[in-house]
């Protein structure tokens, strides 16, 4: 799914996935779980993110297991399956939910377009140029809004490796970020400085 350009958060059982269902834009769920199986997750998931497709992965193919399923999930996918048909299925229900086109997400004098991605001046309607790590900084932070985010939690989901201590990347990235998206950089409206706790973008 990654090279196909999808950003995939694995969990390795159904815990703590009820916290991060509404980060997601589809949940591909597998019945066979260590400690609660995937019905019972499934049906927890749809409780808390009713709006979230789940897609449903297992090797039972009884039509009783396939109809538990169907309960709560969108699809019931029977392994085992070839990626093209799971991303075939994944596509169809992002379509379906309408969670395929991101409208602009306006913060401020911004308008983000997740989708190209791009990010907009509306006072002049000019787009603002933006490095490919300034981009996913940001998208970062549209991704979990109103949350503040450790610097370490930034440099773990941009960068893709550990987090070493004392590491200035993240700062030096957001310092330039803040040169491009904020009116005053000095003063910063749109991307927060939490002292002590890290970073917030408020929507």
């Amino acid at each position: 799914m990654e090279s196909r350009g999808y950003q995939v958060a694995w969990l390795t059982s159904g815990e703590g996935a009820a916290e991060r269902v509404r980060e997601a834009d589809i949940v591909v769920l597998d019945v066979m779980l260590p400690g609660l199986d995937g019905f019972t997750v499934g049906q927890r998931l749809k409780r808390e993110a009713p709006d979230v497709p789940i897609l449903m992965l297992s090797a039972r193919s009884s039509v009783d297991d396939k109809l538990q399923g169907l309960q709560f999930a969108d699809d019931y996918l029977t392994k085992p399956f070839h990626p093209d048909e799971l991303a075939a299925r994944l596509e169809v229900l992002l379509r379906r939910f309408g969670r395929d086109e991101e409208r602009d997400i306006r913060i401020g004098h911004l308008a983000i377009d997740p989708a190209q991605p791009s990010v907009v001046d509306t006072r002049s309607g000019e787009e603002i140029a933006l490095t490919a790590k300034q981009l996913q900084i940001l998208l970062y932070f549209l991704k979990h809004p109103n949350q503040i985010v450790t610097k370490e939690q930034i440099y773990e989901a941009v960068w893709g490796e550990p987090y070493i201590e004392g590491d200035k990347t993240v700062m030096v990235h957001i310092r330039y970020l803040r040169e491009k998206i904020e009116l005053d950089p000095g003063a910063p409206t749109i991307l927060e400085t939490i002292r002590g706790l890290g970073y917030r973008v408020k929507r």
